[in-house]
């Protein structure tokens, strides 16, 4: 008697071999595929790498303008960057704006937050602490001194982000071409 898992298992093959297929298939038709971009780089550090790749909105200041735009990247070729309103050198942008862009900023973000949460956190529990083992609201001065300490950082960290690149010294900018033929 044959079980009923079983009684299928040739069909299962056939669409576990098609789903097998279909999936190698997508996987070399992409890797296939160009993946140009543009590079953003600080000395040697490769940390401080910024990629803006072909999609990607980018704000930047031109030579030309003098004032920032924002563009949606549609190409690149060797010598030029092809936005959907306007087409640069890499050699005519002056200063790009990377305050979302950068990993950076994500980390002093959440030094911030964190720094702020522990403040607020170590107070409210000293007060709901007092509250249960006293009856009366009452914060200890150290407690409020740490707790003013970690949140004051916290305040003063906030405007300490990376907010512009500027091509200018060791910053280069570079369009990086990766085609596979």
């Amino acid at each position: 008697m044959r079980s009923k898992y079983f009684s299928n298992f040739p069909l299962l093959c056939q669409k576990l071999f098609f789903a097998l297929g279909l999936f190698l298939s997508i996987t070399l038709n992409s890797s296939a595929q160009s993946s140009d971009f543009l590079l953003l780089k600080r000395g040697n550090n490769s940390k401080s790498q910024i990629k803006y790749q072909v999609g990607e909105q980018i704000t930047y200041k031109s030579a030309k303008l003098g004032y920032y735009v924002t563009d949606v990247i549609k190409e690149f070729t060797a010598d030029y960057i092809y936005l959907s309103e306007n087409i640069i050198s890499p050699e005519d942008i002056l200063e790009v704006d990377i305050r979302n862009k950068d990993r950076r900023n994500k980390t002093l973000g959440g030094l911030n937050y964190l720094l702020l949460g522990s403040g607020l956190m170590l107070f409210t529990v000293d007060g709901v602490n007092s509250l249960y083992q006293q009856g009366e609201l009452t914060i200890d001065r150290n407690v409020s001194i740490i707790s003013g300490i970690l949140v004051g950082t916290g305040l003063a960290l906030l405007p300490v982000r990376y907010k512009t690149f500027r091509h200018t010294g060791r910053n280069r900018i570079q369009i990086i071409q990766m085609r596979m033929n």
